[in-house]
């Protein structure tokens, strides 16, 4: 038998000699621990989309005049055109609702729900971010003085934690506006109520985030990197400066996100009981208030507040959870 023979003229490999291609080296790029987290938070598409809903909302409240113009009406204009006279409820089915009032009128005045709704953002966003700072300013220095010296000062500042976590917040509010002047130190009406706000709910806030980073600095004061510190000769206001606080950025900024829908809810809470901002100013939890004698006629007027502090807090919520996900340095 005769052995076939190859009439293509092509060579293999061996007879050619021609050496396999190299595979193509893949560049190894360093990553910043800013990249790392972003890169973790871009796959958590929910904390992305919280994120932007808060985002929405704080653009929302700081454009609430031009919004207001564009697609409603002035705040405070009373539409007594559009309440029915003999009931006292506004015209139309679901509270007014129309193509000129699109979240339709409150039953007292007739004033524009959309334009008051914007600008209640304003009101519970202002005291949420500012009370939110008081908290963690407060929260950081006592928490790092408590976990880095500790001795007597952990134990003085952890039972004045204690004794604020007990204290009723909501009663020495209520208890607090009540006895509070119309005007002070150049504020006045609404100006001092939400001065009042904003410094009761972020200093009886603050234990709670003294709590985490007490025991974040509890740990971190016993790492290598800190006794280099000393052993240099750095002094504790270095040591709690430049070593420890920027290793704790990661948790603060992680509880910041966290305590703010806790203290919209607060604000929303103390401007139901009256303890919040003044009528005609707008509030979410002022709306609510209002809603609870006619929501069996008119549920419309309960509904939109409610639905606006609860996207906004599920909002906060969801991007706070993916933004500890994404800093935690465990995670995958």
């Amino acid at each position: 038998m005769t052995t076939p023979i190859d009439t293509t003229g092509s060579a293999g490999p061996a007879e050619t000699g021609a050496a396999p291609a190299a595979a193509p080296v893949k560049k190894i790029e360093g990553r910043s621990p800013g990249r790392i987290a972003w890169d973790r938070l871009k796959r958590d598409k929910v904390a992305l989309a919280g994120g932007v809903v808060v985002m929405l909302l704080i653009l929302a409240a700081l454009f609430a005049p031009v919004l207001s113009s564009l697609f409603g009406h002035p705040v405070d204009e009373p539409h007594p055109d559009q309440i029915n006279p003999e009931l006292g409820l506004p015209k139309g089915a679901f509270g007014g609702i129309s193509g000129d009032f699109l979240l339709g009128v409150d039953p007292t005045f007739g004033r524009d729900v959309f334009s008051r709704i914007l600008y209640g953002a304003q009101i519970s966003l202002l005291v949420a971010f500012l009370a939110a700072g008081v908290s963690v300013v407060i929260g950081v220095l006592m928490g790092v003085a408590a976990g880095y010296f500790g001795g007597w000062i952990d134990s003085a500042i952890s039972r004045v934690m204690d004794v604020l976590l007990a204290f009723p917040q909501l009663l020495f509010s209520i208890a607090l506006v009540s006895v509070m002047p119309n005007d002070l130190l150049g504020l006045s009406g609404s100006g001092v109520r939400m001065a009042i706000l904003i410094l009761v709910i972020g200093f009886f806030g603050w234990p709670y985030i003294g709590r985490i980073v007490r025991g974040q600095a509890l740990s971190l004061r016993e790492r290598e990197f800190v006794d280099a510190a000393r052993s240099l000769g750095a002094g504790p206001v270095h040591i709690l400066l430049r070593e420890l606080l920027p290793n704790l950025v990661a948790p603060i900024l992680v509880y910041t996100t966290l305590i703010i829908p806790t203290n919209i809810l607060s604000e929303a809470a103390l401007s139901f009981l009256g303890a919040g901002v003044k009528p005609p100013t707008p509030s979410w939890g002022q709306m609510l208030s209002q809603a609870t004698k006619i929501y069996q006629v008119d549920p419309t007027y309960m509904v939109v507040p409610g639905l606006a502090i609860f996207i906004t807090v599920l909002a906060f919520n969801l991007f706070g959870d993916g933004l500890r996900d994404a800093l935690d340095p465990k995670g995958n």
